[in-house]
């Protein structure tokens, strides 16, 4: 696996193998890796010759400097991972190297109307900051394909959202969430959870789950929701959000639509747990 930390390096190296005619597919990560991680390399293999990763903790997406500081930082065993699973290129920029005018200055990118609500709502700023930062390393890798997770499905909206408006020549491929055996959905957060909270944090999907069930069996979108929310209140989980919403624009749906997505986030000591579900009625 080759490594660049400086875009020169790696603009040389995705110049030649263009040159070479391959074919370039993304995975953009804040490494801790999982296997969820893992699982967008081995999607991004199915669609490109070569496969080039990030990792870089974002600083401008953060608006709490507790959790920037906190965030769990495993170059090493992150390296060693992607070597096994055959990536070619890791790409391991500084936040110097990112933003050389400092975060004040610099640019941004941001998504109208989808990202003040939901997530947005909880983090100000927050995707303005992945917006940025996707962008510019779109710009770096130039990647013909790039890979992210369903788990974050707003994230993902916001990130086809920009492709679509600048117009950027880049498919944008959604991968499902990896699940643990209990449903709890694989997530670098989770490393905050105790053991007595790691039994507990699954009850977030099997409340989607019930949502689902509800709406498919003709419940009504909000009854539903309401219920689920009264079953969340009477875990140790705290509801930040849970809404069902269109999946293909997060608008709020009527009785046609057929393609929904569930959003939740909830707190969990001192995690704050975030899933969605796509489901069909």
């Amino acid at each position: 696996m080759l490594l660049a930390s400086s875009p020169l390096e790696l603009r040389r190296q995705i110049k030649a193998w263009k040159q070479a005619g391959e074919t370039i597919a993304f995975v953009p990560t804040m490494g801790n890796l999982h296997s969820g991680h893992i699982s967008l390399v081995t999607e991004a293999k199915k669609h490109a010759s070569k496969v080039v990763v990030s990792i870089f903790v974002n600083p401008l997406q953060f608006n709490n400097p507790d959790d920037l500081t906190n965030y769990p930082r495993t170059l090493e065993e992150d390296s060693a991972q992607l070597i096994s699973e055959g990536v070619d290129l890791l790409f391991t920029p500084t936040p110097d190297i990112m933003y050389p005018k400092g975060l004040e200055a610099q640019t941004f990118v941001e998504v109208p109307n989808i990202t003040d609500v939901f997530c947005g709502e909880s983090r100000p700023g927050h995707f303005r900051g992945v917006s940025t930062i996707v962008n510019k390393l779109f710009n770096l890798v130039a990647p013909d394909v790039a890979c992210f997770g369903m788990k974050d499905y707003q994230q993902l909206q916001v990130i086809k959202l920009m492709v679509e408006d600048l117009s950027l020549d880049i498919k944008v491929i959604g991968v499902e969430t990896v699940r643990t055996e209990h449903g709890l959905a694989k997530s670098s957060r989770n490393g905050y959870l105790s053991q007595q909270e790691l039994d507990v944090a699954p009850l977030l999907y099997r409340t989607m789950k019930l949502i689902e069930t509800h709406v498919c069996s003709g419940v009504e979108i909000d009854d539903a929701v309401e219920q689920a929310k009264a079953f969340l209140a009477s875990t140790p989980l705290t509801t930040d959000y849970l809404h069902v919403q269109r999946a293909d624009n997060l608008s709020s749906p009527n009785n046609d639509d057929k393609k929904l997505v569930i959003l939740a986030a909830a707190y969990l000591g001192s995690a704050r747990l975030i899933d969605n579900l796509v489901f069909e009625r």
